[in-house]
């Protein structure tokens, strides 16, 4: 499979990518990486590290077209191929195009990824790798802007179908749904459904719904909303401002072995605040999408104390929007109390546990078989 992989600045793709390759290496699925920005430097070596993007918008042009000739020539003898790049890029010179159509054309690729990330890491990363000056407001605003323009391209050469949001995930370390996107074209897509806001002091709740997700994740391609969770965030923040406080402290991503990657982020609380609207209306998008480029939605409804069904609105609305959109709708449902109308009309089938429901899985011949290295 051929990926364009795009992100916004600040996401560090290049260690993600590696990592992907990597493990697909371990795994006897060879996957040949192209860093289109370390093949500009080369391109250029009079840059200096960091400052590619200050050159004149007529010499980064022509720097990106050789590296794309560079890598349709290459890509044709390679089976699995990735494509390092950005989709837009918007820096002093404002907003840009980091791509032509008539070289993605020609590059023939698969699929398209564009990763995303918590953004108050990504606001981290941009600043400590580069000189400017950016809100979190700003990486918002960039990280949409991302996700639109690959998914625009994707449509435009031809793939609408074949357009994906993934997350890094909190620890740097969800790997597995990039690796098997591009490598495993067997495996199921799922979307993981839970409620997260009202549970976050629940510990045993939270810990069989932490199950739930890794048994998902250990046999389908899982598209986790849990993976970027900017809404803990601003709880925090809004706690923080009645507080009386100027700073939340949050833990840190690794940052490839830099000074300073174990202290804990010092995040400015009025930033935060600032980004409200923007968090919630990206939450609404980014999960519907996550949602319809899934096979299938899985929810886990859990009993929560006083035997009150862990039934959130938003866990609602997937569910819904699942079924109007023509996606397998299933449900592990705890609570002793019976499930409404509005689940067993939606669900194709209701569990009374995870491991009922990975049984059926099977039984149904869902899961992929295993490859010569036992994954």
């Amino acid at each position: 499979m051929r990926a364009i992989v795009t992100g916004q600045v600040g996401m560090d793709k290049k260690r993600y990518i590696e990592a992907v390759a990597r493990l697909g290496g371990e795994r006897g699925r060879a996957i040949e990486v192209y860093h289109v920005g370390d093949m500009m430097y080369a391109e250029g070596p009079d840059i200096r590290p960091g400052r590619i993007l200050d050159l004149p918008l007529s010499r980064l042009h022509s720097l990106r077209r050789a590296v794309f000739k560079d890598i349709i020539n290459s890509a044709a003898e390679q089976k699995n191929i990735i494509v390092n790049t950005h989709a837009t890029f918007r820096w002093k010179h404002g907003l840009f195009p980091a791509f032509d159509f008539d070289q993605i054309q020609a590059l023939k690729p698969d699929m398209f990824i564009c990763l995303v990330d918590n953004i108050e890491v990504v606001h981290q990363r941009l600043h400590y790798e580069h000189d400017i000056d950016a809100t979190f407001k700003d990486c918002m605003v960039w990280r949409e802007e991302e996700i639109l323009a690959t998914e625009l391209m994707a449509q435009a050469v031809g793939c609408p179908n074949d357009f994906y949001i993934v997350a890094r995930g909190r620890h740097d370390d969800n790997i597995e749904p990039c690796l098997n996107l591009i490598t495993r074209t067997d495996m199921r897509k799922v979307y993981p459904s839970f409620p997260m806001t009202h549970v976050v002091d629940m510990p045993e709740v939270l810990a069989e719904i932490n199950h739930f997700r890794e048994e998902l994740a250990r046999h389908f391609i899982t598209f986790d909303p849990g993976d970027v969770d900017e809404k803990l965030l601003l709880d925090r923040a809004w706690e923080a401002s009645r507080a009386g406080k100027d700073f939340i402290e949050v833990a840190p991503h690794a940052f490839g072995g830099r000074a300073g990657e174990a202290a804990p982020l010092r995040v400015p609380v009025r930033q935060i605040l600032d980004i409200a609207g923007d968090i919630d209306g990206q939450i609404y998008m980014r999960d519907f999408m996550l949602i319809d480029q899934s096979d299938m939605i899985c929810s886990f409804i859990p009993e929560l104390p006083g035997g009150v069904p862990g039934l959130s609105s938003g866990v609602e609305r997937e569910l819904q929007h699942a079924f109007e959109h023509t996606k397998e709708v299933y449900v592990v449902w705890k609570p002793a109390k019976s499930p409404s109308p509005f689940i067993t009309e939606t669900a194709e089938k209701i569990f009374a546990s995870v491991d009922e429901a990975l049984s059926h899985f099977e039984q149904k011949g869902m899961f992929p078989e295993r490859d010569l290295f036992g994954h």
